[in-house]
């Protein structure tokens, strides 16, 4: 997918931002097709780039399929153990109608401001705190 380069800068933003609040690392990773479940995709994508070496285990992935229309959030053990079960579900029902309208680049990074203001109750932002993981958008086939 060629997200143009605005929505782009906006999602970078929203995780720099929302990464200033938390310890928590925030990715988004987007593709056109998605084969099966979006959950077990993203699992599996969040161990393909390293999220589950975080020191708290509190790295969040938002993934995007978007000619499947498929999209899904998953987050690291250290965040399932404290957020409550709802935290997913509530942000993807948030972006739902903006992904429903194509507004991939507003849903993003509204997805991604959403999960750091919710993590950042949880694992607020050290002064010692060190990015573990790239900010860039990883893109899929």
């Amino acid at each position: 997918m060629h997200l143009a380069e605005d929505h782009q800068k906006k999602i970078l933003q929203a995780i720099q931002e929302a990464e200033l609040k938390t310890s928590g690392e925030i990715r988004v990773h987007i593709e056109s097709h998605c084969e099966g479940h979006p959950v077990e995709r993203a699992k599996v994508l969040f161990f393909q780039l390293g999220m589950h070496q975080t020191d708290l285990q509190n790295g969040v992935l938002i993934y995007l399929a978007h000619k499947d229309r498929k999209f899904s959030i998953v987050g690291d053990k250290g965040i399932d153990a404290k957020v409550p079960t709802e935290f997913w579900e509530t942000i993807r029902d948030e972006m739902r109608p903006m992904l429903a309208k194509n507004e991939f680049g507003l849903a993003l990074s509204q997805g991604v401001m959403r999960a750091g203001e919710v993590l950042a109750n949880f694992f607020p932002y050290q002064k010692d705190d060190q990015n573990e993981l790239s900010n860039e958008i990883s893109f899929g086939v």
